[in-house]
């Protein structure tokens, strides 16, 4: 599973918008069509509501000038800016993103979602800092949201602060128990601190919970083989790359936030040709880029 989760922000946009929409087609059209400010801020907020069922098939291309029509008609309202401000983090935009976000922040400043979407695209620039600042500040609000706090933990954790990025998985885990990518994420903190044991039984802990998941599977392949458990540290890697080849490329570990002291293990590993021809002419080849080790 990649790091960056659906954002939370996507998650919550399907309960945001809660006004009523007007019945349509009880009469004919008047000559003359007269829009309010009251009119054209519904007409906004049912757009908005338009981009919000596109999200939900994944449309992101479509919603978008949904969006953006619904903050032109509904200019004060913080969900029509919310909901921009989301679709343009979904869609990499990143500036345009936290701009939306911070109008609908300065409309809304209680709304924790906008804070918990800001975080993410601040994370997503390498604004660590920032991204801790704004996701502590929607937990203040909302403190007990499992994504959130994965979100803060990552940025602790790519801040180097292991021990706040643990607390902050941990939560999340006591929080909703099956959150698998938590627990693999403080094997990850782990095996970066030198604890190769304690990163074995975090991953193992996330297979228990979803027997298909790749990474843990992968991760725990490469740890086997490095302590020089090598057959069956192949075996688990040939069947971890066969759930998920993508996680035979380094680059997308990179991306989901192994740390440089996994990667190297990984590189390594990577290059056996036992893994190489699982791994296959159709299936990608693993970076080569240089990584060095903590």
């Amino acid at each position: 599973m990649p790091k960056r989760i659906p954002l939370f922000s996507i998650l919550v946009l399907l309960g945001l918008l809660s006004v009523q929409v007007p019945v349509s087609g009880q009469a004919l059209l008047p000559y003359t069509l007269e829009l309010n400010s009251e009119e054209l801020e519904q007409q906004g907020l049912n757009l908005a509501q338009d981009a919000v069922q596109l999200v939900r098939f994944q449309q992101f291309e479509l919603a978008l000038p949904r969006a953006e029509l619904a903050t032109q008609l509904a200019p004060k309202s913080y969900q029509t800016w919310f909901i921009l401000g989301s679709l343009y983090v979904q869609t990499k935009e990143l500036d345009k993103g936290i701009d939306a976000l911070q109008r609908a922040r300065s409309l809304e400043p209680n709304e924790a979602g906008i804070l918990f979407t800001l975080g993410s695209a601040r994370f997503q620039k390498a604004e660590y800092t920032t991204a801790v600042a704004e996701l502590e500040a929607g937990l203040k609000i909302k403190p007990n949201v499992p994504e959130a706090l994965f979100d803060l933990g990552n940025s602790y954790y790519m801040l180097k602060q292991f021990p706040k990025a643990i607390a902050q998985y941990e939560k999340a885990v006591s929080l909703e128990k099956n959150f698998w990518p938590a627990l693999n994420n403080i094997g990850l903190v782990k095996y970066e601190q030198g604890d190769i044991r304690g990163a074995i039984k975090q991953w193992e802990a996330a297979i228990a919970i979803d027997d298909e998941a790749a990474e843990p599977q992968l991760a725990i392949a490469v740890a086997l083989y490095a302590q020089g458990d090598q057959e069956k540290g192949l075996s688990q890697g040939e069947a971890a790359i066969r759930l998920d080849s993508r996680y035979a490329d380094l680059e997308f570990l990179k991306e989901n936030l192994w740390g440089d002291r996994l990667l190297a293990d990984t590189k390594k590993f990577l290059e056996t040709p036992r893994i190489q021809a699982s791994i296959g002419p159709n299936q990608g080849s693993p970076s080569r880029e240089e990584i060095s080790p903590q």
